[in-house]
């Protein structure tokens, strides 16, 4: 039975990743702008696809520490 078992997962994973596979192949046919409208960049793409991915600030939009901070009342 163990053998059956065995051949039951390698075909799970398998499917699983032709599956993040697929996904990866179809977000690098996407130009940079329709990534940058879904978030992410295409050095991200991988990361996305296998599951790693943390989504952070992006570095054009954190402040510099020396950038005046306007406080309106």
């Amino acid at each position: 039975m163990s053998v059956l078992n065995l051949l039951i997962s390698a075909k799970a994973a398998f499917a699983d990743w032709r599956r993040r596979e697929r996904a990866c192949d179809e977000l690098m046919a996407l130009d940079d702008h329709l990534l940058a409208d879904i978030g992410i960049r295409r050095s991200d793409i991988r990361a996305v696809c296998e599951g790693s991915y943390k989504p952070g600030r992006s570095p054009e939009f954190t402040p510099s520490p020396r950038s005046p901070v306007l406080i309106l009342p």
